[in-house]
């Protein structure tokens, strides 16, 4: 009934890597599935899944990336 787990250690690149690869990977399988793939609109759902799984256990975005924060944020704003 419950899948078995496993921890893994990556380093946050590595991680970052997978998702953008996951995100990528939803867009090419939202192409198929709009076209009428059953397969590709099964595969897309576990694709999307994984991707909600893999940001609960992500640390926030703010922690990761301080210039994201302050003044750099400010800029962004205005330019």
């Amino acid at each position: 009934m419950f899948e078995e787990t496993r921890k893994l250690e990556i380093t946050q690149k590595e991680l970052d890597v997978i998702e953008a690869a996951l995100h990528t990977q939803s867009k090419i399988l939202g192409v198929e599935a709009s076209a009428g793939g059953k397969a590709a609109l099964a595969r897309l759902n576990d694709v999307k899944r994984t991707l909600a799984h893999v940001a609960q256990q992500q640390p926030s975005r703010s922690k990761r990336l301080p210039c994201s924060s302050g003044w750099f944020r400010m800029a962004r704003m205005f330019s």
